[in-house]
């Protein structure tokens, strides 16, 4: 009976082991790589960047001109080789700031990836009117199967 309850013990041990599962919660984050007020497209909307060509592509023009000779005054980020990169156009906008500055969650339900952004600040009043196009790009796990994204805004 003694044997019975150290072997029940020991698979009870092993099966709440929670240093095997923090990787895996690690890979399951969402990381935001890049976020622009400017120089996204008209209409909301995702692709998915394949390659490291493409993503330099992408994000070339958001970290301004280098000098011949001087050191890039930002780094570039690197290209997550074990995630899909996903490029988010957040559409047109008049006023405000409209940059997504964290990602609170993601989730994948019925094939809609949705991806949970804190709200911006209230924008109204006597602003200038200025057309913004934000755009961010992040990335998420491989396995991840979706054929569109649906931005979820929280406080």
């Amino acid at each position: 009976m003694k044997s019975l309850l150290i072997a029940v013990a020991a698979v009870l041990m092993s099966c709440t082991s929670t240093p095997s599962q923090k990787p895996n919660d690690m890979q399951n984050k969402a990381e935001l790589l890049v976020s622009e007020s400017q120089g996204g497209t008209d209409q909301p909307g995702f692709r998915i960047i394949k390659d490291e060509n493409e993503f330099r592509n992408v994000i070339k023009g958001s970290f301004g001109f280098m000098e011949v000779g001087k050191e890039p005054a930002i780094e570039y980020p690197k290209f997550p080789k074990d995630k899909k990169v996903v490029l988010y156009n957040l559409g047109s906008f008049r006023s405000g700031s409209h940059t997504v500055t964290e990602i609170r969650s993601i989730a994948v339900k019925d094939h809609i990836l949705y991806v949970e952004v804190p709200a911006g600040p209230p924008s109204g009043g006597m602003e200038i009117q200025v057309i913004s196009h934000p755009w961010f790009m992040f990335s998420v796990p491989v396995n991840y199967q979706f054929t569109s994204v649906e931005l979820k805004y929280s406080k």
